[in-house]
């Protein structure tokens, strides 16, 4: 969706104003100056159209036009809890995530897991998501929550509808089976683990505490193929 861009701040009243990354993109990038119209989202649901009365280098002076409700979020939450992957491979979970419509991410701090997020990190998957709600139009942003270790997730998600872990396990439920046990609009929360799976009592943990193990089948899949498959698989 061309010429839209995130205010950080809530738009209210009939001015708003552009600075940062964002101002830069729309007068450096896009080569948009007075009079032009651009979309605003503020991750609020809300859409606004506006135009431009002011431009310098750094900011963006914009007159709202006019502003609705869009809503382009799932029925219900689906959140994804994720032993995170490396490098490039985080945006490119982050960036599909929010294209799906996931709800939130928690990085997860497991056993076996590589990649232990850092305030720095975070920040740039935040920034990660703005970059992919732009284009794929949502207007609410997908949250990406502070992370957790396993046994604070398993224990702090107990009043979650439906609990799942993706592990590569013959007892488990298969994929089509799990949905078949959930009805559409129930909240879900996905644990997806690292490269060397979550360990046997880390299921263990899950299982005793009501999480339903699920089965993608008997291929390995990586960190982030398993996380969207699963969201592709639950939206559709």
């Amino acid at each position: 969706m061309a010429n839209r861009f995130f205010a950080e701040s809530p738009i209210a009243g009939d001015q708003a104003e552009l600075s940062g990354s964002e101002a830069h993109h729309a007068i450096h990038v896009m080569r948009l100056g007075i009079g032009d119209s651009i979309t605003l989202f503020d991750g609020t649901g809300m859409e606004y159209h506006a135009r431009i009365e002011h431009a310098d280098r750094r900011r963006l002076g914009l007159s709202i036009l006019d502003c609705r409700l869009v809503d382009r979020e799932l029925p219900f939450t689906l959140s994804l809890a994720v032993a995170l992957p490396k490098g490039d491979r985080q945006r490119w979970l982050i960036e599909k995530a929010t294209e799906l419509g996931v709800t939130r991410l928690i990085p997860l701090v497991t056993a076996r897991g590589v990649a232990q997020p850092s305030t720095s990190s975070l920040k740039r998957l935040r920034r990660t998501v703005v970059e992919a709600s732009k284009q794929c139009g949502r207007n609410v942003l997908m949250r990406i929550e502070e992370s957790l270790t396993w046994t604070a997730c398993v224990s702090s998600l107990t009043k979650e509808e439906n609990r799942w872990v993706a592990h590569p396990s013959s007892e488990g439920l298969s994929l089509a089976a799990a949905r078949r046990s959930r009805a559409a609009t129930q909240s879900l929360v996905v644990a997806i683990g690292p490269e060397g799976g979550f360990t046997p009592a880390e299921i263990r943990e899950a299982s005793a505490a009501g999480w339903k193990i699920v089965s993608l089948g008997p291929r390995l899949l990586r960190i982030e193929t398993a996380a969207i498959a699963i969201a592709s698989a639950v939206v559709s």
